[in-house]
């Protein structure tokens, strides 16, 4: 057995490893950000290249260095920018020769006139370059880049830097161009297809979990959450569904799971499709006359009904496997369904809104405390499908990915997805517009993009109701005083006929 220093040591690895685990998932949320994913590869990838180019060519001695500087302005360019206009290997490689040949012919031409200056010399620590070579091999640069349909701003840098070169090395120079920028542009074009491309396979978390899906049975409309929650895991192959009824006390928990077992077990004898459509009057029903005689048997025997019924139902409408937990309540609710779902190895809590008093309950607020990924659905008609769903998007985040990617899930190929931003004024529209093709690029579905120069809650108001759904962020993340000032938007929209999901990453 541990003695007191034992357990002091255990505690603290314990909290150790919380740390370790808080960090790594709070670096993976920060790499989820395509912008700074993008730096990141920036920072890795540009010197490596550089090195690995350098090393591969320092054995060649005709080689000038003064490939490296248009290699180098090109690399950060292709990498920059993955999905912009000069991010295309082809361009860049081309480019890049191209400019490096008509530094060559600048040359050529200006030997064959007999213009003064034509050549580049180092003498007496100071460069000349030609003035005539350099206007000549400028303009080649533009024109051949621009009839080619290959501009590329390091193509004007071969083409000067080929200036310096001897005229016994240009054919070397122009080689090296072609061999490094290739190497550069095979490097760019493995990562962009196998990585950047797959970004949300590999980096975004709710893309390959979230499928262990927990219902708390409670709130207005439960029905339809425990339907939103199943379509949510029955995106991926090892999805399912748990309904969790919470009790007062271990004796009506024991009865419930009891009745609960009973219907499992007579549902097998008789078959799959007898005996559900009226719980109360099948052959199978293992409720007898004794329990109508005790009210607190009978809710017991209703609520039993009510969870096997569920189940089936979404086994059979949804096709993802369903489970039934009755758990006994403590002083804390939240505490009692966090619990479960880790008990039951679930990764997403799927709870009904609840609200007083216009806010949310302590309830969902202590779940968004908890460590599990939560969803909070208010269901205007009580839907059991969404087709069209619309996600406001503030800036991109951890969350905005996940709603995205919940989203998808909900609509499945033959639905539509409206992503938008507002801004308050055309001068951000641009950087708004950037910013949401940057979030939808990584998914596959049918995406559009909006952005709107006006208020979140007036663009709802005008556009929520032609939508089935509406995701939102929890907004977790401000200060109570910050809250008190300026309600959440979920809040604040309470007049919509689309349903309302608010999703917090634990």
């Amino acid at each position: 057995m541990r003695g007191p220093l034992g357990d002091r040591i255990y505690a603290t690895v314990a909290r150790l490893r919380r740390l370790e685990r808080r960090e790594a998932r709070a670096l993976r949320r920060w790499i989820e950000r395509t912008s700074n994913l993008v730096h990141l590869s920036v920072l890795v990838f540009v010197p490596l290249l550089i090195a690995v180019v350098t090393l591969l060519f320092n054995s060649i001695e005709e080689l000038s260095f003064l490939l490296f500087p248009p290699l180098a302005s090109g690399t950060y360019t292709l990498f920059a920018n993955p999905e912009g206009k000069y991010a295309s290997p082809t361009r860049f490689v081309a480019g890049l020769t191209a400019g490096s040949l008509c530094g060559w012919a600048a040359l050529v031409l200006g030997s064959t006139l007999g213009v003064g200056g034509v050549t580049a010399s180092v003498g007496g620590g100071e460069l000349t370059v030609g003035a005539f070579a350099a206007a000549v091999a400028v303009f080649l640069a533009g024109v051949s880049t621009w009839a080619l349909d290959i501009e590329e701003p390091s193509a004007y840098s071969t083409a000067l830097l080929g200036l310096l070169v001897g005229p016994a090395d240009q054919l070397v120079f122009a080689l090296s161009v072609l061999v490094a920028s290739s190497v550069v542009a095979s490097v760019f074009v493995v990562w962009r297809e196998q990585f950047y491309d797959r970004r949300a396979q590999f980096l975004y978390e709710s893309t390959d979990s979230d499928d262990h899906v927990l219902v708390p049975m409670r709130g207005d409309d439960p029905d339809a959450t425990a339907m939103l929650g199943a379509r949510l895991a029955s995106a991926h192959d090892a999805g399912k569904v748990v309904l969790l009824d919470v009790v007062d006390d271990e004796a009506a928990a024991s009865a419930e799971r009891d009745l609960l077992d009973d219907r499992r077990r007579a549902d097998r004898s008789v078959g799959a499709d007898e005996g559900r459509d009226d719980p109360g009057e099948s052959p199978g029903d293992p409720f007898d006359d004794r329990n109508e005689d005790r009210a607190e048997e009978r809710a017991v025997a209703q609520a039993a009904a009510h969870l096997e019924d569920r189940a089936s139902e979404i086994e059979t409408r949804v096709g993802v496997p369903c489970e039934v937990v009755v758990a006994v309540g403590g002083r804390s609710p939240a505490a009692t369904v966090l619990k479960t779902a880790r008990e039951t190895n679930c990764d997403l809590i799927a709870a009904a809104y609840e609200q007083r008093h216009g806010a949310l309950t302590p309830y969902i607020h202590d779940l968004f405390r908890g460590e599990v990924d939560v969803v909070v659905h208010r269901s205007a008609a009580g839907r059991t499908r969404w087709k069209r769903v619309l996600v406001p998007v503030r800036r991109a985040s951890d969350v905005a990915h996940s709603m995205l990617d919940f989203a998808r899930r909900l609509v499945g190929r033959s639905g539509r997805i409206s992503v938008c931003s507002c801004v308050s004024n055309e001068r951000e529209r641009r950087r708004a517009e950037g910013m949401l093709a940057d979030l939808v690029e990584p998914f596959e579905g049918n995406f559009e993009t909006r952005v709107a120069v006006e208020t979140i809650e007036r663009y709802l108001a005008d556009n929520a109701d032609d939508f089935d759904l509406l995701f939102m962020g929890a907004s977790t993340d401000r200060s109570t005083a910050s809250r008190l000032i300026s309600p959440p938007t979920f809040e604040r929209i309470q007049d919509i006929d689309a349903d309302v999901v608010i999703v917090d990453r634990s």
